[in-house]
């Protein structure tokens, strides 16, 4: 009789948990169909499901953690194959002996079975265990801020689940005709021996017991998941294939690179003549797309995005972690639809949004794609154009941008001081860019401006000239990309410095034909605002980084470097050079090729640190919490190199006030400065 009551209990809590499901992830789907529309997510749907495949079960970010990516690899593919057990224990509450129809006593299924359950659970201990060891050894980890009480939960139900599947195997050979070890108790054969003795009633009544346990508490799972949508750590399970489906980009590239185009009700802005119900923005819980809300439910709340955020690392109070969890617990809370996201008492604080520096560590981090930057991002555009909200410094930036076509307010007319300090004939483009030349190189406000970023420009320009390379230069053509504008929201400014640019390089190129437009470039920043944020208004251009061209110039050994140097060298990666555009290779193999002896930052390639002036923030104070740049220099120093390398502007400003402050005589060069002191010998 108590086994029918055990039975009666397993299929009533079943009924009860399966109808709480559907009616929640009914409930689910509406608040995600409440959500702004972007139509950019339902593109190349067969390419889509080719790479989703690919990163779900290739578990390729989270293999860049070699033993949680086993560990959590096998977790995952045990909540599929395991499910099988689950139909099982269903029928071994009426029958201890029932089995799947035509697989369930395969040996191969029960020995994947065996297998993938001992894999499940040494996996989650291993899981478990990381987590406290990171914790324990860090407040600040990337732990910190998650839901603890949560993962517990679900760590303690894979445990009973693995534990009830290793058990009722064994349970089940002590109840089989078999008398010794064999191919379908391989594993669990030692557990079936131990209870052999056992009668058949005890054998018949322990196996509904522990198949109840086992459906008990996956029941008791599903009703706490739907009771809590907002428990990522247990939904992302079934979310995340979603989410990493509708990623921005179809082909699986990192959502880094360009900002997506602002939308509103669908559609791409016009800002030329915008419509009167046009949202500018994320300003409110009703402004965040469908695909934002599928993020934040999205959320594990691993915390490596936090692991690796600048902001956070330097005592700001931005996690791309909590943010996220933030929005998405203001998104589930019952607010009106109108409450703002940004505020003194709202989900996101000003601090928190403008701490950012959009040097995409978290997305690239993010084992489930998302899209952090563009978010803030997305508030930050709000809070600009529709507040007027924003940090004292931005203002006189953007009056920089608009009156002088630079954020430093400099002077138009000098944009071709550079040249004047040059021993060598420089062109500089009347009209259309004569066919001789090859390269239109974009010298940018701060290589144009700067005094420190002018040496690289005066040294790639030696270099190229040195090479036979025909280039030339806008001069007072020039003005800003919109890249500070863009990245710190004023997209209304920088789609009137991108629609001033394209107008010049249509002039310039004329009729060239594609494949002919070549500009290189020394900033990063400026490579992929007019190589990828321009693009979007149907306008594409063959961009080419100085390391690159430079490279390249020395493998078709148009430049010969003769003085091996042998400095003691570390280098660093900017992030919209690397992460952004995944070009970390050709400035090592400069630097390699001039006799540097290179050692690497701790900190290096996608993980590299970040100096601490992207997103707008190279003219803002840094008031809170401990500097950027300090962060990075201090990690250059502790590598013993006698000189840093760069490879962006913004860097080389950063770096070398961070060695001033620091009072190090490491010096700080781009790698067309360690390139040109090598060729000339």
């Amino acid at each position: 009789m108590s086994n029918l009551y055990l039975a009666a209990i397993s299929y009533g809590i079943s009924v009860f948990a399966l109808v709480l499901l559907t009616v929640r992830v009914r409930t689910l789907l509406a608040i995600y169909k409440k959500g702004a529309a972007d139509p950019t997510r339902g593109n190349d749907k067969g390419t889509r499901l080719r790479m989703a495949l690919r990163e779900i079960f290739g578990h390729t970010k989270m293999f860049n953690f070699t033993v949680v990516g086993f560990a959590h690899w096998f977790v995952m593919v045990g909540f599929v194959v395991l499910f099988g057990t689950l139909v099982t224990a269903y029928g071994q509450m009426l029958n201890p002996r029932f089995a799947l129809p035509l697989i369930g006593h395969l040996w191969i299924y029960e020995y994947i079975t065996e297998l993938i359950a001992w894999a499940t659970g040494i996996g989650i201990v291993t899981l478990i265990g990381i987590r406290q060891v990171t914790r324990l050894r860090n407040k600040r980890s990337r732990f910190y801020g998650s839901g603890m009480a949560k993962a517990y939960y679900v760590e303690f139900t894979i445990l009973l689940i693995v534990f009830c599947v290793i058990a009722l195997r064994g349970l089940e050979g002590a109840l089989s005709d078999e008398t010794a070890w064999n191919r379908h108790f391989v594993t669990t054969w030692f557990i079936a021996d131990m209870f052999k003795s056992w009668t058949l009633a005890q054998l018949t009544s322990t196996i509904q017991l522990v198949a109840a346990i086992k459906i008990v508490g996956s029941m008791a799972w599903f009703i706490v998941i739907a009771s809590n949508l907002t428990m990522g750590v247990a939904w992302h399970r079934f979310l995340a294939p979603f989410n990493i489906f509708y990623r921005r980009n179809a082909d699986g590239k990192s959502s880094l690179g360009p900002l997506p185009e602002m939308l509103s009700h669908g559609e791409v802005v016009n800002f030329e003549d915008p419509k009167d119900d046009d949202v500018f923005g994320l300003g409110t819980r009703a402004d965040i797309t469908w695909k934002g809300l599928l993020d934040m439910t999205s959320c594990t709340e691993c915390g490596r995005c936090q692991s690796q955020c600048p902001a956070w690392h330097t005592e700001k109070p931005l996690s791309p972690k909590l943010l996220i969890m933030a929005m998405r617990d203001h998104a589930f809370a019952k607010t009106v639809e109108t409450e703002a996201m940004v505020g003194e008492n709202a989900a996101i604080t000003s601090d928190i949004l403008w701490s950012c520096t959009s040097c995409g560590a978290c997305v690239n981090e993010c084992p489930v794609d998302i899209e952090h930057i563009d978010h803030i991002v997305n508030m930050r555009r709000y809070q600009v154009m529709v507040e007027s909200d924003f940090p004292a410094e931005l203002g006189g930036t953007f009056r920089n941008l608009e009156q002088s076509g630079n954020p430093w307010g400099a002077n138009k007319n000098d944009r071709e001081a550079w040249i004047a300090e040059c021993d060598f004939p420089i062109k500089v483009v009347e009209g259309v860019l004569p066919d001789e030349v090859e390269y239109l190189f974009w010298v940018g406000c701060a290589g144009a401006y700067d005094e420190r970023a002018r040496k690289t420009t005066k040294a790639v320009a030696e270099l190229l000239y040195m090479a036979g390379v025909e280039f030339a230069v806008l001069g007072k053509k020039e003005t800003c990309t919109g890249d500070p504008a863009r990245r710190a929201g004023n997209e209304f400014l920088y789609q009137i410095m991108a629609a001033e640019n394209i107008e010049t390089f249509k002039e310039v190129f004329a009729d060239r034909p594609k494949g002919k437009k070549k500009v290189v470039v020394t900033c990063p920043h400026c490579f992929t605002t007019i190589g990828r944020d321009y693009a979007q208004s149907g306008f594409e251009l063959e961009m080419v980084h100085h390391t690159q061209l430079l490279n390249q110039l020395i493998r078709e050994k148009k430049l010969l470097p003769v003085k091996m140097s042998h400095t003691a060298m570390t280098y660093h990666d900017p992030c919209y050079l690397g992460r952004h555009n995944e070009i970390y290779q050709p400035p090592r193999e400069i630097l390699e090729a001039t006799g540097a002896q290179l050692t690497e930052m701790p900190r290096n390639k996608e993980r590299s640190f970040c100096c601490g002036a992207g997103g707008g923030r190279m003219w803002m104070e840094e008031k809170i919490g401990t500097r950027i740049n300090l962060n990075r220099v201090d990690e250059a120093i502790g590598t013993g190199a006698q000189e840093l390398a760069v490879a962006c502007p913004f860097c080389r400003v950063m770096t070398t006030d961070g060695m001033s402050s620091r009072e190090s005589s490491m010096e700080v060069l781009d790698v067309a400065q360690v390139l040109l002191r090598s060729v000339k010998g």
